[in-house]
């Protein structure tokens, strides 16, 4: 009977070696956890399907690579990482120029302050941790996708499997509440 390899050790031999076998029980071990994960984050299966080969394919080429010494991830929350990143690029439809776009857009507009920065700058005169549990699991989902992934209204009604207008109204809600229990 042979012996469990480690997650290190396994990410270890792809990168130093290509081991096919490291990879394969990699795959084994983690995409149905990954794809299970994105799911609750997608509601198109195709979608979390091709970011689930993309993210494992990024280990494979190499173009990501795992700092195992004195990094406090595992190798579950890097592949969520690289997963998640992933998504919302597809997501978005055009990857790092797109959100280059939106970055230089944004900068354009910085006029007024942004709710979500209001509710940021709350952090430092209440309890947003403590407030934001308090919020109900959907109200969570919806600034979780629209605030801490950046994602528009459109993309975060795709992500979630809900209309563009429900991902509106919890945004709405959502930051309403916080603003109360923030004050």
């Amino acid at each position: 009977m042979s012996e469990t390899r480690s997650d290190a050790e396994l990410l270890r031999a792809i990168a130093a070696d290509r081991d096919r076998h490291a990879f394969e029980e990699l795959y084994r071990r983690y995409a149905p956890w990954l794809t299970a994960r994105m799911r609750s984050r997608c509601a198109d299966a195709g979608i979390v399907d091709d970011v689930v080969q993309e993210t494992f394919l990024a280990v494979w080429r190499g173009s990501a690579r795992y700092r195992q010494e004195g990094a406090s991830e595992d190798a579950a929350g890097w592949l969520w990482r690289i997963g998640s990143r992933r998504l919302v690029d597809a997501l978005r439809g055009d990857g790092a120029r797109g959100r280059l776009r939106q970055a230089l857009a944004r900068l354009r507009h910085r006029d007024e302050v942004s709710a979500e920065d209001r509710v940021l700058a709350g952090v430092e005169h209440g309890d947003l941790a403590g407030a934001l549990i308090r919020l109900s699991p959907e109200l969570r989902a919806v600034l979780q996708a629209t605030v801490i992934d950046g994602l528009t209204t459109r993309e975060a009604a795709v992500l979630l499997g809900i209309p563009a207008g429900t991902v509106k109204t919890r945004a709405l809600r959502a930051r309403k509440q916080l603003r109360e229990a923030l004050a």
